[in-house]
């Protein structure tokens, strides 16, 4: 501090003195009204609701939304006192989404506003949400189902195409096993020798590697699929090949790594099948299908249960 400084610092006390203040409350006086009011800004109260919330939410839930908030909305919204936010400033903030063709992520981004929005009501930082008063103002987004062959002929094409493949070894087992087991791709890619037990023809996932809420990822049952006799065909053929190691489809760059995503689709891209009809997901749909409209007597919870999926209706 300069010695300038130093004098109106002292002359500034010295007046507040004068005037019936104690100057040291007055300085802590000022440190409290600075802080309340940092407090009150939109990015500050974003990250407050994040810090007490995340902790419910799975890992990857709790970093996409701030990283979501720190790519779109803070930019924009984040130094802003969130009570002087109204409805037009948040809607042009997610315009700004829109105009790059990012429809469903301005609807998730009107979503996670509003979780901010009704925080700041409830610890008394503003008085109304207008994420409530943009209800239909976002261009509608249409989900894009994951692609699926359904046909039988298509099916049958795709199967035994998938035999022919010349493609790596496990590559190959990796795709008959998608086929077979119709399970998420990750679940797939990700599986390791201990799940696998060859006396009771059973894999089992464990909760916390499957699409759940954070809560059922550590307190859920595990996910059992039962193996059919091929299998278990595929699977011993496969062991010798990386039963030395942890994962049952290690990378091909790292071994220390599951397979990369991409490699499933890269390899139905080689068997010829159309944009349409490669995404990986799809044979979850394509055995839901198939399984509703050629196995009778079926019923759909078991199918559901299957597949992975929770019940949650009665």
């Amino acid at each position: 501090m300069s010695l300038k400084s130093a004098r109106k610092g002292r002359d500034d006390a010295r007046n507040t003195r004068d005037g019936g203040t104690d100057p040291v409350q007055a300085h802590k006086a000022d440190k409290v009204a600075k802080a309340a009011s940092n407090a009150t800004t939109y990015e500050s109260v974003a990250r407050e609701f994040h810090g007490v919330k995340a902790a419910g939410w799975s890992e990857g839930h709790a970093t996409k939304w701030i990283r979501m908030q720190e790519l779109y909305l803070f930019p924009h919204l984040g130094p802003l006192a969130i009570s002087n936010i109204k409805a037009p400033g948040l809607l042009a903030a997610l315009r700004k989404v829109e105009s790059k063709g990012l429809l469903s992520t301005a609807q998730d981004l009107q979503h996670m506003a509003g979780q901010v929005f009704r925080y700041g009501v409830q610890t008394g930082r503003c008085e109304h949400s207008p994420a409530t008063d943009l209800k239909r103002a976002l261009k509608p987004h249409v989900a894009k189902h994951f692609a699926a062959v359904i046909d039988p002929e298509k099916v049958g094409g795709l199967l035994r195409a998938i035999d022919e493949y010349n493609g790596q070894p496990t590559t190959v087992a990796a795709l008959q096993l998608a086929a077979l087991f119709f399970q998420r791709p990750g679940n797939i890619r990700a599986m390791v020798w201990s799940w696998i037990d060859f006396e009771t023809a059973t894999l089992t996932i464990p909760p916390a590697e499957m699409k759940r809420k954070k809560h059922e990822k550590v307190n859920g049952r595990p996910h059992l699929v039962p193996l059919a006799t091929q299998a278990i065909t595929t699977l011993k053929g496969v062991h010798p090949l990386t039963g030395h190691g942890r994962d049952v489809f290690p990378g091909a760059r790292d071994h220390g790594r599951p397979m990369s995503d991409g490699t499933i689709n890269a390899a139905l891209r080689r068997l010829d099948f159309s944009n349409d009809e490669r995404v990986a997901h799809g044979f979850r749909a394509m055995a839901r299908t198939m399984i509703a409209e050629r196995i009778p007597g079926i019923p759909a919870d078991m199918v559901e249960a299957q597949l992975g999926h929770g019940k949650t209706g009665p």
